[in-house]
């Protein structure tokens, strides 16, 4: 890969990264004690697993978002304009549900987080097939996001 793909690689990746990591840094940092105190529904996971698939997932997204950006394809820019408006969604929830404290703000911000993944998806794919279903997995974690934050806010209001 030559030096300046790497280095546009590398700064979506890296970029898409810090969104998540400045969203932590906004949501007022305890989360696992909030996350604690709240009933779940049924197959909730152990708080320290978000981290770990968000870090994931990010990645992927810097890569497929990369992948359109580097695509000849004049369908790119609203493609990538889609991407940030779903991340700067995304950014939202964790300061949303965990600042905040607000699990009906959070329930509105993961549907409109999930219908937002799925039109980025379509883009995405119609663009470069393998930069839609890189973002495959951030659907399914998305859906289980949104089956756990609705149940949250059902099983906690």
């Amino acid at each position: 890969m030559k030096k300046e793909k790497l280095t546009s690689l590398l700064i979506f990746v890296i970029g898409t990264e810090l969104v998540g990591a400045l969203s932590g840094l906004l949501s007022g940092g305890n989360f696992s004690e909030f996350y604690r105190t709240l009933e779940k529904p049924p197959l909730a996971p152990p708080g320290w697993l978000f981290p770990v698939m968000w870090a994931i997932l990010y990645a992927l997204m810097g890569i497929s978002a990369f992948q359109i950006y580097e695509a000849s394809d004049s369908r790119k820019s609203k493609a990538l304009l889609l991407y940030f408006i779903q991340l700067a969604v995304n950014f939202s929830w964790s300061i949303v549900f965990f600042r905040f404290k607000s699990l009906l703000g959070a329930v509105v911000v993961i549907v409109l987080l999930l219908i937002l993944v799925i039109w980025m998806i379509k883009r995405f794919g119609n663009i470069r097939k393998s930069a839609g279903l890189l973002n495959i997995p951030y659907l399914l974690w998305t859906a289980f996001a949104t089956y756990l934050t609705v149940g949250i806010y059902l099983k906690n209001s």
